[in-house]
């Protein structure tokens, strides 16, 4: 029966892993946008004549103070994206070592009943 319930919690601890890989590329793109966007803030910064925005296929003139407030905007609800993946992430991790402690605790006491 205990050895049922270790199987149980070590096919739980590898759903766990997968989803925090999943988290792992989550975090790595809103990374790339986060840079992204901080390059084009720099390079907003630098410009003293007109900016352009792409949007799909074009490439449309826009105003410096708007495309500036929309890549500010975007930054901050990256910034929380981040923030987001990042706690659960957290309680991702401290449930697969509670998990992780259990079955090794298990593990102990089945093998000390071997001996």
């Amino acid at each position: 029966m205990e050895n049922e319930e270790t199987q149980k919690q070590i096919a739980q601890l590898q759903m766990l892993e997968q989803n925090m890989q999943s988290f792992l590329m989550q975090k790595q793109s809103i990374q790339a946008q986060q840079v992204e966007v901080e390059n084009a803030l720099d390079e907003l910064g630098k410009s003293s004549g007109e900016v352009y925005r792409i949007v799909g296929p074009l490439m449309m003139a826009a105003k410096k103070d708007v495309l500036k407030s929309d890549l500010e905007s975007k930054k901050e609800v990256l910034a929380l994206k981040l923030k987001n993946v990042d706690k659960q992430e957290t309680q991702l991790r401290e449930k697969a070592q509670k998990i992780q402690a259990e079955v090794l605790e298990q593990i102990k006491k089945e093998g000390g009943k071997d001996a």
